[in-house]
């Protein structure tokens, strides 16, 4: 006897529907799965077996051959167990339904017949109505997740018992709540545990509001790491099309927590400097998205950033341009989403204590350098600086030094909290909607065309940003990154032209890291 249902494979962060069928003959009794399977869904056979048999039904000891279609596609995973079940069961004729092949089913089998969650449980329930079915039959786990999708719908099911009630009709699934959690938010962090270092906060809030990639350098406990983690706490939530864009790719990685719905905070990702390439970009024998992937939507954190492998560095180059990472494979290429905005943080030397005792104005002269304690001689500084390397530092546009904040009294009085500096963010950000009208997110988007018409500077202004172009030699790419930060400082003023104190203040911004050897000449 034949029977059919549908179920899908994942491919980058989409699931592509798939076609379970099983064929029930005599013969010598065995089974067998056709369709590109690996090993974790071969595996599923025996778990099906067993769910089967402790959930009170009987396996069909006959010639049983499972088809995974289409067949060039690669099975991976143990998502098939649940629909290799049922199939099972509406093969052997214990189950009278006509309503399975009008939902896609996905789910992981335990040996005692209990479902367990799986990866892209979002992408599923999308795939679904694209498709044109009823709905879909999920993990309870990740039901919630699934129901974000409108107009199908979801069976969320914790046990193999609750799928077959379903399909003859004697259960019903239970109603699910809100696929969107009000109170994820972080309030443990907030810039107002920031005592000095204004210079930074400021260019925390530019980078926030325009999307600006970041570089923080300085010596150790001059606070690099503290005003990178409370990034996020300025950044606006999610928006619905970017939440589910963004959770999708959380739960094909398999990040999502059970039972968590949709993401509504922005993701902060913070990777470990031994992290390789296809770790930071994605990809892999069966390509699963990367931290950059990851961190679509939000802010990729990678601190000590010089002690990263130089290769995985450079990696970051093409996405940070193109905003997508695209893996190239003998079966095609699979293009994953790479819109992040990146935050960089370094000491000043391999050592770490260069500027540790420099005063508030600059980074000192190399005369000054050993009574700052540090051990490194120019060469350590100059390879220790070489593995970001210009291309990539042309990428970034703040480039902010810290100083050691010196003596701090624990009574001293506090920072602006990250609410305050939230409401002149998104302030800043709805200027940018306006302008936009949906053709980018924010100014440091914007391609050469939108700088030419966005980017009106006044007589002053011009004088001044032809000035600082010369004397130090900014490339083209600079040029715009300038008028890009100056665009943002532009829109936290409300001004609707660029005036020389916006040029003047993304200037200063920027002025440290054209070169590594900056770091001892500047001041």
């Amino acid at each position: 006897m034949l029977a059919k249902l549908h179920s899908i494979a994942i491919s980058g962060i989409d699931a592509v529907p798939v076609e379970v069928e099983i064929d029930i003959g005599g013969g010598r009794p065995g089974q067998r799965i056709v369709g590109l399977p690996d090993k974790a869904v071969q595996e599923a056979l025996d778990r099906v077996r067993s769910a089967i048999q402790n959930s009170g039904y009987e396996y069909p000891y006959r010639r049983l051959i499972y088809s995974l279609a289409p067949a060039e596609l690669r099975k991976e995973g143990a998502v098939y167990d649940l629909p290799l079940a049922l199939v099972t069961l509406m093969a052997s004729g214990q189950i009278q339904a006509d309503r399975g092949g009008t939902y896609l089913i996905a789910g992981e089998l335990a040996l005692d017949g209990a479902v367990r969650p799986i990866r892209g449980a979002l992408a599923a329930a999308i795939t679904a109505r694209q498709m044109g079915l009823d709905g879909v039959m999920l993990p309870s786990d990740n039901a919630r997740e699934g129901s974000a999708i409108q107009g199908i719908h979801i069976v969320g099911v914790g046990q193999l018992a609750e799928a077959v009630g379903f399909f003859t009709g004697n259960w019903d699934p239970p109603i699910l709540p809100d696929s969107f959690p009000f109170n994820d938010e972080d309030h443990s962090l907030c810039y107002s545990d920031m005592r000095g270092q204004e210079m930074v906060k400021r260019a925390m809030v530019v980078a926030a509001a325009g999307s600006h990639h970041c570089l923080l350098m300085g010596p150790p406990g001059s606070g690099k790491t503290m005003a990178a983690q409370r990034l996020p706490t300025i950044l606006p939530p999610l928006t619905v099309n970017e939440s589910l864009e963004t959770t999708k790719i959380h739960s094909v990685a398999g990040e999502l927590q059970p039972g968590s719905g949709l993401m509504r905070t922005r993701p902060f990702r913070s990777p470990h400097h031994n992290a390789s390439v296809s770790g930071l970009v994605g990809g892999g024998s069966i390509p699963r998205p990367g931290e950059i992937s990851l961190a679509h939507n939000g802010v990729l954190f990678l601190d000590e950033a010089p002690e990263f492998r130089m290769p995985v560095l450079q990696s970051l180059r093409e996405p940070l341009e193109d905003h997508v990472v695209t893996i190239v494979r003998a079966e095609g290429p699979l293009r994953l989403p790479a819109d992040f905005q990146l935050l960089l943080a370094a000491n000043s030397c391999p050592c770490g204590r260069l500027g540790a005792g420099m005063a508030s104005e600059g980074f000192p002269d190399t005369q000054g350098v050993p009574e700052s304690g540090c051990f490194c001689t120019p060469d350590e500084i100059r390879r220790y600086w070489r593995k970001l390397g210009s291309a990539l530092l042309d990428r970034i546009e703040l480039r902010i030094p810290l100083n050691s904040p010196g003596v701090l009294s624990p009574g001293g009085k506090a920072g602006e909290s990250s609410g305050k500096i939230r409401l002149r963010v998104e302030g800043a950000i709805g200027i940018q909607k306006d302008r936009y009208k949906g053709t980018i997110r924010r100014n440091g988007r914007m391609s050469s065309s939108q700088i030419e018409k966005y980017c009106t500077l006044t007589e002053r202004a011009a004088g001044a940003f032809s000035l600082a172009a010369a004397k130090l030699c900014l490339s083209g790419r600079a040029c715009h990154s300038v008028l890009k930060v100056a665009r943002t400082i532009a829109d936290l003023d409300g001004k609707e032209s660029l005036d020389s104190v916006h040029i003047l203040e993304a200037i200063q911004h920027r002025r440290f890291g054209d070169d590594p050897y900056d770091i001892l000449t500047q001041s």
